[in-house]
């Protein structure tokens, strides 16, 4: 079940990164995200047919996120959607105009390099075995915190590529957030019209509609690359903390193949905190 959850996350990948540029294109011909008339603002959003394509294909990959949480470790499958930042390369810049510096490719080679050892890796994966709600609500509280502060930050400091950066960041641990609660909706054993009754619904839901609108502005303010990959680097690596630390997941079974993972683990990492490189300037999409 392992093998076919890496599989779906890195179909959700691929899928992901596709309904980013998307999403890009479209929220910077929208008008200005404004949080003080909220509906007014997603409606102009989906008034751009890109920003509604993005968002389409976006959902599908969000399906196939939550059916390979369901059948892997939380851990292993955002680091496999890290390393699937590789595959953000190609459409951004044959289809979307966007460019890649020589950091960034050494990034995406680095990503890909993990991903490779993880996938080799994947027979000492094994499944969650539960969580500590006490461990979880803290976990939950502290990242949502950060999230909005610095979503806050990010709006109060507005009109420069760096606050759409900051943005990039909130958006990623909201999503973070919501991975983290969608794989405990996973876990437990209610089924049906119980799930929309569950708390972890509710933070998922927050987390979800934080995520939304940050991730909108910060793409009006930042160029997509550096966005983009800012919002992954974020989302990934919140949602592996909490699945090694809520949910138990493992780094290995012994100390070498622990050391070995745990290397790879920050080469997707590092790989994808070297994307967002810095640029004198906006790129044309």
């Amino acid at each position: 079940m392992t093998t076919l959850g890496i599989a779906l996350a890195l179909a959700c990948a691929a899928m992901a990164n596709l309904g980013m540029l998307c999403k890009h294109r479209g929220a910077c011909e929208s008008p200005e995200i404004r949080l003080r008339s909220p509906l007014r603002s997603a409606v102009s959003l989906f008034d751009s047919t890109w920003w509604t394509i993005g968002f389409a294909v976006a959902a599908a990959a969000w399906v196939l996120h939550v059916a390979a949480m369901a059948v892997a470790p939380l851990s292993l499958v955002q680091a496999v959607i890290a390393g699937g930042l590789v595959l953000l390369a190609y459409p951004a810049t044959r289809y979307f105009g966007h460019s890649l510096s020589r950091r960034e490719w050494i990034g995406l080679g680095l990503a890909a390099a993990g991903l490779a050892f993880l996938a080799v890796t994947v027979p000492h994966a094994h499944e969650s075995e539960g969580y500590s709600v006490a461990t979880m609500i803290a976990f939950e509280t502290v990242t949502i915190g950060v999230g909005f502060a610095l979503f806050a930050s990010g709006v109060l400091r507005r009109g420069s590529i760096c606050h759409g950066v900051v943005l990039g960041l909130s958006s990623g641990l909201l999503i973070g957030v919501s991975n983290v609660a969608i794989k405990a909706l996973t876990e437990g054993a209610e089924s049906g019209i119980a799930l929309l009754f569950s708390p972890w619904t509710a933070v998922a839901v927050i987390g979800g509609l934080g995520a939304f609108f940050a991730l909108a502005r910060g793409m009006q303010l930042g160029d997509a690359i550096p966005v983009i990959a800012t919002a992954s680097v974020a989302s990934n690596c919140s949602a592996i903390l909490g699945g090694v630390v809520v949910f138990g997941d493992p780094i290995g079974s012994g100390l070498a193949d622990g050391l070995a993972r745990g290397l790879a683990f920050a080469a997707v990492i590092a790989a994808a905190a070297l994307l967002p490189a810095p640029r004198s300037g906006p790129t044309p999409a």
